[in-house]
């Protein structure tokens, strides 16, 4: 369990630092990493092309662990996270990943789940929901 939240702890790191410092070694091959809010990349190629792509435009500056639940071949870590885009938005955050383990060590799958922080009781006024008029985020 150790090196599993090491090797993730160094996926975050690699976030924060904006370098690569061993994607071929954290995930397999043919690893699909599926982000919360659709995108998709499979194999490692691709994730370190996305990866090199994404910070020439953003820079995540915030990437904490919560906690991490392992079960057999998979982990679940839990994460508060904090980016800033060149365009000047900001993302912020809270999510879940669910990381699946190759029998050699590597992440063969990486699925993110989000959690908008913007969090309201919809029942506040009585017994009839009041949702907000804003479009569902996108994760």
């Amino acid at each position: 369990m150790d090196a599993r939240e090491a090797n993730i702890r160094r996926w975050f790191a690699m976030w924060l630092e904006k370098r690569d410092t061993g994607i071929d070694e954290l995930f397999s091959p043919e690893a699909l990493y599926i982000e919360s809010w659709g995108p998709q990349y499979r194999g490692v190629e691709k994730i370190r092309h996305w990866f090199e792509e994404w910070n020439t435009r953003g820079s995540v500056l915030a990437w904490d662990i919560h906690g991490f639940f392992h079960r057999d071949d998979a982990t679940v870590v839990q994460w508060y996270f904090r980016n800033a885009m060149n365009d000047g938005r900001v993302e912020v955050f809270d999510g879940m990943s669910l990381v699946v383990w190759a029998e050699d060590g590597r992440i063969c799958l990486l699925q993110e789940f989000g959690c908008n922080l913007d969090r309201y009781d919809p029942y506040a006024e009585g017994g009839a929901p009041h949702f907000r008029g804003e479009a569902p985020r996108w994760f």
